[in-house]
């Protein structure tokens, strides 16, 4: 199993950015694939990018704004989010799967970072 921990969220205004960070433990961080998903009040939880070893995806309603993004020697895996809009408030989290990142169950969860764009 891997440890997660996100940071990089905040307060920004429409059109601005932010750089999501989730940071893994483990010796075998690099054969995970990371998802970063997001929640907002209310909604269910969507898959908004992940990253394998040989492949990225990202949701098409962020394509183009967020890019997702790994370096293996920190353990680390980036969201660069750019011209953020307000209906992308929401909590973020990062997950990890020894998976198919579309198939494989994502069984380790960081704690949350909350992202909140105003008008």
């Amino acid at each position: 199993q891997v440890q997660l921990v996100e940071s990089g969220g905040g307060v920004v205004q429409a059109g601005g950015s932010l750089r999501l960070s989730c940071a893994a433990s483990g010796r075998t961080f690099s054969s995970y694939g990371v998802g970063w998903f997001r929640q907002a009040p209310g909604k269910e939880r969507e898959l908004v990018a992940a990253i394998s070893s040989s492949s990225t995806y990202h949701r098409n309603s962020v394509k183009g704004r967020f890019t997702i993004s790994r370096d293996n020697a920190k353990n680390t895996v980036y969201l660069q989010m750019n011209s953020l809009k307000p209906e992308d408030t929401a909590v973020y989290y990062c997950a990890a799967t020894s998976g198919n990142i579309f198939l494989g169950a994502y069984n380790s969860w960081g704690q949350g970072t909350q992202v909140t764009v105003s008008s």
